[in-house]
């Protein structure tokens, strides 16, 4: 599951976007999210995802490694797909399927408005994911991003705004997100190694197996953090002036 996550990964290519300018990429990004959630009708949703595979084909990433990046958050997208199924409908319209008990006095049901509702909301994630990251982390590397950001809010230095610690801290907090996935696997294998169990049990048997994660895990982040800072430290890094 963790080797799914892709977020904050860049992977290097020649495409049209690898060769687009950051700055635009990153307005791009925001237009694209803004035209997501302005999405209303079944018309718009099919460009959207028109949209998506364009980007796809445009950044010539693999479908496969980019449709994996979905998959550790399948979980809550079923989960937020199921309650917006069940939900109640206000137009008159006969129910597809009503079940044969009340849970404290609501019958399930489940209506055409709540399943076109689901299925809209489930495209509007898919897409929003796709796109943000095909256009940001995808194919664009940390240290571009960086410098894309920082020119973007070069106006409000006027404010006495910290515009490049900003866009640091930013990229440093998107590449630390492969760091400790590639960190928290090498910790579960050598807990395995030791007979611990990750994929057996109930959900709170689970959950407490864990717990020998996360403190190594938590020291080995803060440990990484320190050697960070001492490494730029040792370059005699001020941040944008002087540097």
């Amino acid at each position: 599951m963790l080797n799914d996550v892709t977020l904050g990964q860049f992977f290097p290519g020649n495409s049209f976007l690898h060769k687009m300018d950051p700055r635009a990429k990153i307005l791009l990004s925001v237009f694209y999210i803004v035209t997501i959630f302005c999405a209303q009708n079944i018309l718009s949703f099919a460009l959207l995802l028109a949209s998506a595979l364009f980007l796809i084909l445009l950044s010539r990433i693999s479908i496969v490694t980019i449709l994996r990046g979905i998959k550790p958050i399948l979980f809550v997208l079923v989960f937020t797909t199921l309650i917006l199924i069940f939900q109640s409908d206000t137009s008159g319209a006969e129910p597809l399927f009503r079940a044969g008990f009340a849970i404290f006095g609501w019958t399930p049901a489940i209506y055409p408005s709540g399943v076109i509702r689901a299925i809209l909301t489930a495209v509007r994630v898919v897409v929003l994911i796709i796109g943000t990251s095909i256009f940001l982390t995808y194919t664009t590397s940390p240290i571009v991003l960086t410098d894309a950001l920082e020119s973007l809010m070069a106006p409000l230095k006027r404010l006495h705004v910290p515009v490049h610690d900003f866009a640091m801290m930013m990229t440093i907090a998107l590449r630390s997100i492969p760091t400790l996935i590639e960190e928290t696997e090498k910790i579960m294998s050598a807990q395995k190694s030791r007979g611990a169990d990750f994929s057996s049990g109930s959900i709170i048997r689970r959950a407490k197996a864990l717990v020998p994660v996360l403190i190594p895990l938590l020291v080995s982040a803060f440990k990484r953090a320190d050697e960070l800072a001492v490494a730029m430290e040792c370059r005699c890094y001020r941040g944008d002036n002087g540097r």
